[in-house]
């Protein structure tokens, strides 16, 4: 009976830490109702599932892809995000951006995940402009868990002003928030000598649903990368994970150090979960629009949602009795708004949508981190080269745990030195002669010139890393790379559509290099990754400039390589901006929809401004902050703490475990429970409800 041909004696013999459940699988039938409705089961969807149903609430999950369950080991290795790509499955949408016309007129490619877990980005060793990224999803993006700045936080609060609920994004508050989602382990002692990795455990959680720790292998270049940048004047970060973004360090990953396997929502927020009869999570299950009544035309109230489980050949419809919560990141959750109706009235007019709600700001204020890659040739071995050269390590799992890691933030100061104040002052200068030409909106210029101002201003001048440096190792050629990274835009896109319908991609017109400041900063750069490159001792194992090599030296020459081969990081923010209505925004502090009365958006897109980070960590902080904000409004005494504290769940304390409901829960305790310290998780605990079902 047992599916991996193991007995269950032999399981705890061999030592494996597996919370044995009934465990809370995709649904093939849902209610007809639910308190609460959540499109996206990505990664702030399933944040929020988990958190909402620890209480007397119904809550259904609505996720457009599939269960990702024949692509299980592909997702859970970490070095199969270069090795084993996924972007030829049916787990990534596959979009492409408009053509842009100040990066040469091409359709960048903006690959978003599409499966429990994963709503966004992934990366590949198809081409090094694809591996520099990590945005929100989980399931199946780089693991970098990177987080923002305080600075940058505090900035995005202070743009609220006295909005009601603006306390709940000051960083003390939303520092808690990511502490919360995490359980830290430091590297063993080889790998942190190895990688030159420092740490300080106070700045993390303990007791989160995901896994934050490092690899299980290295390279002595990785160790070299600080050193390189302490002398070209890039030091040793020693706050990263505590608000100080600048400086260089190895980035903690998500990997369950247990098993070396991808830590993410799924395995965190879902997987672990007994079988909760308040909660659904619903797979292929495409949100076409929210459905709203008419009894008012400024506060109007969402009472169903229409999804497709068959690419809109039938409609089906689930009954809200609370809330909607929209989780489906930058590009998904703006445009659920337009199908809905729900947006700026010029585009759904084009567009064949009736207006329900006018609300000039979805989609508008996209911002994304755009970023290019210098390789070298080297004769040591690199994770590409062992990979693709058939090396000894190749199948290990100390080896298959390894993801690149080696990163540094430069601030102003770095970039420009004792000219910091000049260039502020032109950034500033420019934000008239720059103003997006997608909207004529008062409102939505009014926002776009309020986040520029804050980003020229308050964050240029702060600390904070302007340019983001990546080292990269895992190449299909075997060459090594640095990535240089815009990590604050001046240049905003949106998120529109050109189709009334649901089943059609919507537009991403991301705009880069809309304002020239951007690839001036990105130059500057793209020149500091080469200096890295030529720096010893990073420079001892690099043998020759492969990309874009010697010929490219002056400023005019880089400028035309960046605009041919510059692409996304794969961190778009923005697009249903937290921002005052009368300032294009679309959410309030409260992530309330303006105009709809029970509609909120609770992903990466209600940031109003480009984070200093990748996005994996800040959305984990949205989600758990919205689940918060939430829970608070109706459940005022209640609290999310502990994680997963239902009443059927087992508690284990030391070696006493009490168990809380029926023979299964009896079951469970004999092998450890679920217990708030959450227990190092084994993919392959989703089998034992249905082994379990049997046995009892």
């Amino acid at each position: 009976m047992m599916q991996f041909g193991l007995s269950i004696a032999q399981i705890i013999a061999a030592g494996l830490t597996v919370g044995l459940t009934t465990a809370l699988s995709p649904r093939t039938k849902i209610n007809d109702a639910y308190d609460f409705v959540i499109v996206g089961g990505g990664q702030a969807g399933l944040v929020l599932g988990a958190r909402l149903s620890n209480s007397n609430h119904t809550v259904l999950v609505l996720e457009s892809g599939g269960d990702g369950d024949e692509y299980r080991t592909r997702i859970d290795t970490p070095a199969d995000s270069y090795f084993d790509s996924l972007w030829t499955t049916p787990l990534n949408w596959d979009f492409y951006t408009a053509k842009q016309p100040n990066a040469e007129n091409r359709e960048i490619e903006w690959p978003r995940g599409k499966v429990l877990g994963g709503s966004c980005s992934h990366i590949t060793s198809e081409s090094w402009t694809k591996l520099t990224g990590n945005a929100g999803s989980s399931a199946i993006n780089g693991l970098y868990m990177t987080r923002p700045g305080k600075d940058e936080i505090n900035a995005w609060q202070e743009m609220l002003g006295d909005m009601d609920g603006a306390d709940k994004w000051s960083w003390d508050s939303f520092y808690a928030a990511l502490k919360k989602s995490e359980t830290f382990t430091p590297p063993s002692d080889a790998i942190a000598e190895q990688g030159g990795i420092t740490w300080n455990a106070s700045d993390h959680g303990t007791e989160g649903p995901i896994h934050a720790s490092y690899p299980d292998y290295t390279f002595d270049q990785v160790g070299d990368w600080s050193t390189s940048l302490q002398k070209i004047g890039v030091d040793i970060s020693s706050n990263m994970y505590g608000g100080d973004v600048w400086g260089a360090e190895v980035s903690t990953s998500c990997i369950n150090p247990s098993n070396w396997t991808r830590s993410y929502s799924r395995t965190g927020y879902l997987d672990p979960l007994p079988d909760r009869t308040n909660y659904d999570v619903l797979a292929n299950a495409h949100v076409t629009r929210l459905v709203f009544d008419n009894s008012t035309s400024t506060n109007l109230t969402a009472s169903s949602v229409e999804y497709t489980s068959d690419n809109g050949t039938t409609i089906s419809s689930v009954k809200v009795k609370k809330e909607v919560i929209l989780a489906s990141g930058s590009v998904g959750s703006p445009a659920v708004l337009l199908y809905s109706g729900v947006g700026p009235k010029d585009v759904l007019s084009d567009a064949g949508v009736d207006l329900v709600s006018e609300l000039p700001g979805v989609g508008q204020h996209l911002q994304d981190h755009i970023s290019a890659t210098v390789m070298w040739s080297t004769n040591v071995d690199t994770a590409g080269s062992i990979w693709y050269e058939d090396g000894a390590d190749k199948t290990k799992t100390n080896y298959l745990s390894y993801i690149d890691d080696a990163i540094a933030y430069v601030n102003s100061t770095g970039l420009y030195g004792s000219k910091v104040d000049e260039y502020e002052k032109k950034f500033l200068a420019d934000m008239d002669k720059y103003t997006p030409n997608t909207t004529s909106d008062d409102g939505v210029i009014a926002g776009y010139k309020a986040i520029y101002n804050t980003t020229a201003s308050k964050i240029f001048q702060s600390p904070m890393g302007q340019i983001e440096l990546l080292f990269m190792n895992s190449d299909a050629s075997g060459d090594i790379g640095i990535s240089a990274a815009l990590q604050h835009p001046f240049s905003h896109g949106r998120i529109y559509i050109n189709s009334s319908n649901p089943i059609d991609y919507p537009v991403i017109d991301p705009n880069y290099f809309a304002n020239p400041s951007d690839i001036e900063m990105l130059l500057e750069g793209i020149k500091m990754a080469r200096k890295v490159g030529e720096t010893t001792p990073m420079s001892n194992n690099l043998t020759k400039e492969t990309a874009p090599g010697s010929s490219v030296q002056t400023d005019d020459e880089w400028k035309q390589w960046l605009r041919e081969q510059a692409s996304t990081e794969f961190h778009p923010s923005s697009s249903c901006a937290m921002l005052p209505k009368d300032q294009g925004g679309v959410v309030d502090a409260k992530l309330r929809v303006y105009g709809l009365a029970n509609v909120r958006v609770a992903d990466a897109s209600i940031v109003p401004i480009a984070l200093s980070s990748h996005l994996m960590a800040s959305t984990y902080g949205v989600a758990e902050q919205a689940s918060t904000i939430i829970l608070e409004h109706y459940d005022p005494s209640s609290s999310t703490d502990p994680a997963f504290s239902e009443s059927n769940v087992t508690t284990t304390t030391g070696t006493t475990a009490t168990p809380k409901s029926d023979k299964k829960n009896a079951a469970i305790t004999a092998f450890g429970g679920l217990s708030n310290s959450w227990m190092p998780y084994a993919f392959v605990s989703l089998h034992f409800g249905i082994i379990f079902n049997i046995l009892l």
